[in-house]
């Protein structure tokens, strides 16, 4: 019997889920992600990355009880924006720099001089103002604040990039997170020549941009040695995680939306035809002619473990979420800005009054992320095509939250086996490609 490894490359934990052929989940492993955050930089170190990986991979297969010659395949979803300097011989200049990393601030020129381009929208798909958080300002940050790192840099590599070449030995990677960094000409699959020298990138810095599903080659004897899996396993290029989702969640297949409820709050549809669209990011899906949609807003679920963790640090989440439950719609009067989290002590929640309880403040919490959600769905379905959410990310394990999205956006959601859509469809990117058929659009 063979089996599918997805490696789900995310800001809070590296997982590895391992399916079969009909996507069933046979075993999870997740490791914490040891980012360093100092200050306003937020770095991964090289040998952290291998070993969160690494374990995060032996964990899923002592769960589904298999040996690693038996996984057939491997592929990944990834975070964007984050990245790793490395020199001629390949080797990393620096760890890896995640995308929460502010070290540039939001004043970075040359960005700023792209993205107001008129034909910005046009060729990159993306319909938001990149800020500091955006790789390009962190790369125009080394090329003025570390000019010696800069001079030695031959390779600029995104996260899933460095771990493709590090496996195969092979500089290739996904148009669907290459999309994100602001060079690629989404129209074309292939990198911006405008937008490289504006931002004094060389094209051969770059990896090869590729389609998702695309088959690389078999991981080499030290790719072997990092993983703990077999020469023999073949890998194939993934996607950016919130399209791993999306096909975890079989959009591709129906009159779907995914949403994702994490550290960010995310939407995503599919549809055929290129539209680049303000609001949205347009990105190339796995087929030619078809594109993932995505919006996303700051409005996540990051206000849920701060209010507990600050104001009835006595409960768990869980026990709160009991009690959220037995709170009417509207909590009473109270609501919660939107990342009610960002405000000193409880400013970000309007019409406190004493009778409130940390039941009334969670349920406010759950309802303002709702709301941006709707605004989300919104911009991607003006038409309202779409009949069906699919949910992922820590969102999705709570049936309150799900009502409360559900009742607001008037439409069905559909929980799903497995809350780990992310490792899931990454994995059924390396089962068969030709499983990946689009049938709606939005």
């Amino acid at each position: 019997m063979s089996f599918y490894l997805g490696i789900d490359l995310g800001t809070s934990y590296f997982k590895a889920g391992i399916y079969d052929a009909g996507g069933r989940q046979y075993g999870l492993g997740r490791e914490a992600v040891p980012k360093v955050i100092s200050g306003n930089r937020c770095e991964l170190p090289i040998e952290q990355f291998w070993n969160a990986i690494g374990k995060s991979i032996r964990l899923a297969l002592a769960d589904a009880r298999i040996s690693p010659a038996e996984v057939t395949a491997l592929s990944y979803s990834s975070q964007a924006n984050s990245f790793v300097l490395l020199d001629k011989s390949g080797c990393p200049l620096t760890p890896l720099i995640l995308w929460p990393d502010r070290r540039a601030g939001d004043d970075c020129e040359p960005q700023k001089r792209l993205s107001t381009r008129s034909d910005f929208l046009e060729k990159t798909g993306i319909g938001v103002t990149p800020d500091g958080e955006w790789m390009l300002a962190k790369l125009d940050w080394f090329q003025k604040n570390e000019p010696h790192t800069w001079s030695r840099t031959a390779f600029v590599m995104s996260i899933s990039d460095y771990l493709v070449y590090s496996l195969t030995g092979l500089a290739a990677g996904d148009t669907s997170t290459a999309s994100m960094s602001c060079l690629l000409d989404v129209g074309k699959g292939k990198w911006w020549p405008e937008a490289l020298d504006i931002m004094n990138i060389r094209k051969d810095m770059l990896s090869k941009p590729l389609p998702a599903g695309t088959k690389v080659g078999t991981l080499t004897e030290q790719g072997a040695e990092r993983t703990g899996l077999s020469a023999s396993t073949m890998l194939y290029l993934g996607c950016l995680d919130h399209h791993a989702v999306a096909i975890g969640a079989g959009i591709l297949k129906g009159r779907r939306i995914s949403e994702s409820t994490g550290t960010v709050l995310a939407a995503v549809g599919y549809r055929e035809g290129y539209a680049p669209r303000k609001g949205i990011i347009t990105s190339p899906g796995p087929d030619n002619g078809s594109y993932f949609c995505l919006a996303f807003d700051s409005n996540g679920a990051t206000a849920v473990e701060w209010y507990q963790k600050n104001y009835a640090p006595k409960k768990t989440i869980s026990q709160l979420e009991k009690e959220a439950c037995q709170i009417p719609a509207g909590c009473d009067g109270l609501t919660a800005l939107p990342r009610s989290d960002t405000y000193p002590g409880l400013e970000g929640f309007r019409n406190v009054r004493p009778e409130h309880t940390p039941a009334h403040f969670l349920r406010a919490i759950f309802e303002s992320t709702a709301k941006s959600l709707v605004q989300l769905v919104d911009a991607l379905d003006p038409d309202r095509q779409v009949t069906e959410m699919i949910p992922s990310g820590g969102g999705a394990r709570n049936p309150l939250w799900l009502q409360i999205k559900a009742d607001m956006l008037n439409r069905a959601y559909i929980p799903q086996p497995t809350g780990e859509l992310a490792t899931k469809g990454a994995a059924m990117i390396c089962h068969d490609k030709q499983e990946i058929k689009q049938q709606t659009q939005i």
